[in-house]
């Protein structure tokens, strides 16, 4: 026996790190990956972000004018049909995330970027506020070289003016997962959840405050 456990030991050891090492090499591979560009339907185009948790994202962004709609869903992961249990495991690779649906003849995507950093903690790294992790990690996600192009240069107004090292990952679209049906449309629907009235409605009404310009 006690020549047994030592081996039992190590042979988990070099499990975990087999499959660290696989999880960041999917990871990197999902980073440098070319971006799918997702065409315009009835005029509306999509954008794609994650800062925290979804319920907070969606209410935001759905205050803003020119925005049709949001869904939460799941993004930035390496895994197939991520699903709320599984991503909460952080093996995932997802972070929670939305789908903008919005009219680039009202707001542009620039403005919506502006929205991104304009309503969370920028510096915070794996998380906002009490949500902390992998999965509610800040991503945001381009299409095309232009608009990775403006989200870097917002970064580089940001660490320039600010002085600070802003969190957010930038990663290009590939897959957004939708979420399950009860995420969707939480904040509106469940007003005297806890959460919603300590963490989510402060959040939106701290964004409302500061671009009183973009709201419908």
């Amino acid at each position: 026996m006690k020549t047994i456990l030592p081996l039992i030991i190590i042979l988990k050891l070099t499990n975990v790190s087999c499959q660290t090492k696989t999880t960041n090499t999917k990871q990197e591979a999902i980073i440098n990956a070319k971006p799918i560009e997702v065409p315009l339907k009835d005029g509306l185009a999509k954008a794609y972000f994650a800062s925290g948790c979804f319920w907070c994202v969606e209410a935001i962004y759905e205050s803003v004018d020119g925005v049709n709609e949001v869904i939460n869903g799941y993004a930035g992961g390496h895994s197939e049909n991520p699903t709320y249990q599984l991503s909460n495991t952080g093996r995932t690779g997802h972070a929670e995330a939305v789908e903008v649906l919005y009219d680039p003849a009202i707001v542009s995507f620039s403005t919506l970027i502006d929205v991104y950093f304009g309503s969370q903690d920028i510096t915070q790294v794996n998380g906002q506020g009490p949500d902390k992790g992998s999965q509610y990690r800040s991503i945001i996600f381009y299409q095309n070289e232009n608009q990775k192009r403006k989200i870097l240069h917002k970064i580089k107004q940001i660490t320039k003016k600010l002085n600070v090292t802003v969190a957010a990952e930038v990663y290009p679209f590939l897959k957004f997962w939708r979420g399950e049906d009860y995420h969707q449309n939480y904040e509106k629907l469940h007003p005297n959840n806890s959460y919603v009235r300590n963490i989510s409605i402060p959040r939106l009404r701290k964004f409302q405050r500061k671009f009183k310009y973009l709201l419908k």
